[in-house]
């Protein structure tokens, strides 16, 4: 046995069976399913792991959509994370131009079909290779449900999911081909409830008291608060329910808030200070206020070993070309980009030679790793996975450069020709470098 003969074992099973993989990234693409309710992506992704030999958990971490599929036994023991939750309001067809499958419906702005389906086909073409050569270990899918809501992740790794794992490694659809050394921000999600008194506005306002008035106040001190922090932090919030007419002094009101920074100590601090300007919030407007903490994510670990393993699988296998339907589908897209934007974009990136990219719609290169001690500006819960085991989530290019996250543009192109190519590359490379790690 090689670690040669193991790749091409796995390539060439992705090659035969490329109709059941890009059928099932089509699938959880058409069934967009939000966070913690993927019940029939979840369900798809297991049938077809299990139809290839993997004995199944489901319901891990007390989530119903999330699960481990096992193959093998002994060390080594890898990992391969898929998520498959689609985001709110942003259905679309598979279609250049602004046109939703069903208006207000969820979506893949994310690629998060692309995302389960690449580590499912990667699990099993490991899972043949390791059974046709003879390799000892053990393989391991995690499913991950509602990373854009609840961070699934966290919780699998809170109740020891990922325990034992010696590596993990994970595909994003992106825009490039890249396996970055960046870090990213730690995060808090947190709601603030105001519970205040009722009354008619106008007939007797003195006797109500206002929860919308602390939720306001509250971020009023938030908004001052922002010139004294670091200045990589970053704090957003919404206001989730503020009253139900104008002349009812409103009794309930809610808001939302992410507090991020580089690293938890740091979020920890800033969400202290925020907490207190919420209670000061209620102390001004005489009302009652609750927290309900949701969640907090760590800041990812990067691995510059993996980064290099799966940049030079991505070379030796190389990039997908391109039909000149495939090309005109994103010379259309790209049209509804501004270049600005586009710019923008390149230049956060800080790929090295960004300014070369300007001209270009799909980009085939396959830089060699780059952000040491730079951040990426979000969070994810990969980065609690990173403090676990040695982790990488790596992008491939599905969409045109300049596409935004989240937007009607990445749905479209995530259930079009330009998705499937890099669908299948990327199972490929995930495949390459996870045998790599097992030999």
């Amino acid at each position: 046995m090689t670690r040669e003969e193991a790749r091409q074992v796995a390539i060439s099973w992705i090659d035969e069976n490329r109709d059941l993989i890009v059928s099932v990234s089509d699938r959880i693409w058409e069934y967009a399913e939000l966070g913690l309710r993927e019940f029939k992506s979840s369900k798809l992704l297991m049938d077809t792991l299990e139809k290839f030999g993997f004995s199944i958990e489901r319901g891990v971490a007390g989530m119903p959509t999330a699960f481990v599929a096992t193959y093998g036994s002994g060390k080594p023991v890898i990992g391969i994370m898929g998520e498959y939750d689609a985001l709110p309001g942003l259905s679309q067809k598979a279609v250049p131009w602004r046109e939703p499958l069903k208006e207000g419906a969820p979506g893949h702005g994310c690629g998060h079909n692309i995302h389960g389906a690449s580590g499912m086909a990667a699990a099993i073409a490991v899972r043949i290779a390791m059974e046709d050569q003879g390799i000892e270990g053990t393989i391991k899918f995690f499913g991950c449900p509602a990373e854009e809501t609840a961070s699934g992740k966290v919780f699998m790794v809170r109740d020891g999911v990922f325990s034992g794992v010696d590596a993990v490694l994970s595909h994003h659809p992106g825009s490039l081909n890249a396996a970055t050394l960046k870090s990213s921000l730690a995060n808090n999600s947190v709601k603030f409830h105001f519970y205040g008194v009722a009354s008619h506005a106008a007939a007797s306002p003195e006797a109500g008291r206002s929860a919308l008035d602390a939720v306001e106040l509250m971020n009023i001190g938030v908004n001052y608060l922002r010139e004294h922090v670091i200045q990589e932090a970053r704090i957003h919030y919404i206001i989730e329910k503020g009253g139900e007419q104008p002349n009812i002094v409103p009794a309930y009101a809610r808001s939302w808030y992410y507090i991020r920074a580089p690293e938890w100590q740091q979020v920890k601090e800033l969400y202290n200070r925020v907490l207190n300007i919420a209670k000061g919030a209620a102390m001004m407007t005489e009302t009652r206020m609750e927290v309900r903490y949701l969640e907090g994510i760590y800041n990812l670990l990067p691995n510059r070993v993996l980064a290099e393993l799966v940049v030079k699988n991505m070379r030796e296998i190389g990039p997908p070309e391109y039909t000149e339907k495939e090309l005109e589908f994103a010379r259309e897209i790209a049209k509804t980009i501004p270049p600005e934007q586009k710019r923008e974009a390149l230049r956060k990136s800080k790929r090295p030679d960004w300014e070369e990219l300007l001209d270009v719609i799909l980009d085939r290169s396959v830089p060699d790793p780059w952000g040491e001690g730079e951040i990426m500006y979000g969070s994810t819960d990969v980065g609690d996975v990173s403090w676990q085991a040695p982790t990488l989530e790596f992008s491939t290019a599905t969409c045109v450069l300049g596409t935004p996250g989240h937007s009607w543009q990445f749905t479209a192109q995530c259930g079009s020709p330009l998705g499937h190519k890099s669908l299948i590359f990327a199972s490929k490379v995930l495949a390459a470098s996870v045998l790599a790690l097992m030999t």
